[in-house]
């Protein structure tokens, strides 16, 4: 049974009327005719009771109205559906995220990415080194990457979303919590608390700016994330140099102090190249969008 079929039968189980039917259809009355008896033959069942004056239904053709409504209601939305897969209107996109850019990057692209496409599914994984990034993206474990450069290997694109301020954060009880802003030498002889992970972007970016400055920070204590690295601050453990976003996790105990000769440190979406499916390239294009490359906060 063709499809083609079914359309036709439809329209002129809606007029009862042949020629009505076939000027909605926009083909000729004796091919559109030739068609429903095809269909009749096939199913071996009369469809139309026809006179000179009248078509109507037979109960088969009362049967099959109801069917064919159904069917035809279904291809369509099928095709609607493998329209919107096809222009990234629809479909998974599965989103890694570093760090706190959970919290500082990830409500704005799962509001944007709702509001734009809205038959975009987004799988978050969060807390990710830019090593795990870089190996998910190009396993196809990740469809896209929030990341700090800089990335080790080939076969991936990168474009900077955003330039962070580093900046300082210290008990509330510590010295250089009632200073507005922190020169780095000052904290020469502090101790420090940084991420464990040996290939941690943050921690490289401070000890380039400490170096600069002349000293090697004297990292006493080591964090898996950002949340335990911060709560050892509170704890009065030692100080820890983190990106601008960090404010955005406030902890009681806590507090955060521009630096002077910090650096910045860079975030960047990155994806595997030449391997987007159109959803993926959707939502990458509204995440750079949505991010335009500037400066974050602080005395830089």
């Amino acid at each position: 049974m063709e499809l083609r079929h079914l359309r036709y039968f439809a329209a002129v189980a809606e007029t009862c009327h042949f020629g009505q039917a076939a000027e909605r259809l926009h083909v000729a009355q004796p091919a559109l005719s030739y068609a429903i008896r095809q269909l009749e033959a096939e199913l071996n069942t009369t469809l139309f009771n026809r006179t000179t004056r009248q078509v109507a239904l037979t109960a088969a053709g009362e049967y099959l109205q109801k069917e064919a409504a159904r069917i035809l209601a279904d291809v369509d939305d099928v095709v609607r559906g493998v329209r919107r897969v096809a222009e990234g209107r629809s479909g998974r996109v599965r989103l890694g995220l570093t760090g706190t850019a959970a919290v500082s990057h990830l409500p704005r692209i799962a509001r944007i990415v709702k509001a734009e496409l809205p038959g975009v599914d987004l799988e978050i994984q969060a807390d990710l080194l830019t090593p795990e990034h870089c190996d998910a993206l190009r396993s196809g474990a990740l469809d896209l990457g929030v990341l700090r450069p800089p990335v080790v290997g080939e076969g991936l694109d990168l474009q900077t979303i955003a330039v962070e301020a580093l900046v300082l954060a210290v008990s509330v009880d510590h010295r250089l919590a009632v200073e507005p802003v922190v020169s780095l030498a000052d904290l020469r002889n502090e101790q420090f608390v940084a991420y464990q992970s040996r290939e941690s972007a943050v921690n490289d970016a401070v000890l380039r700016a400490c170096r600069n400055v002349g000293f090697v920070p004297h990292r006493e204590y080591l964090a898996p994330g950002t949340a335990v690295l911060l709560a050892l601050v509170a704890a009065g453990i030692g100080v820890a140099v983190v990106p601008e976003s960090a404010r955005r996790l406030p902890l009681e105990g806590v507090v955060f102090r521009d630096l002077l000769d910090a650096g910045t440190i860079e975030l960047a979406l990155a994806w595997r190249a030449g391997q987007d499916t159109p959803v993926v390239a959707a939502v990458r294009n509204i995440v750079r969008d949505a991010f335009p490359v500037l400066t974050t906060g602080g005395s830089v």
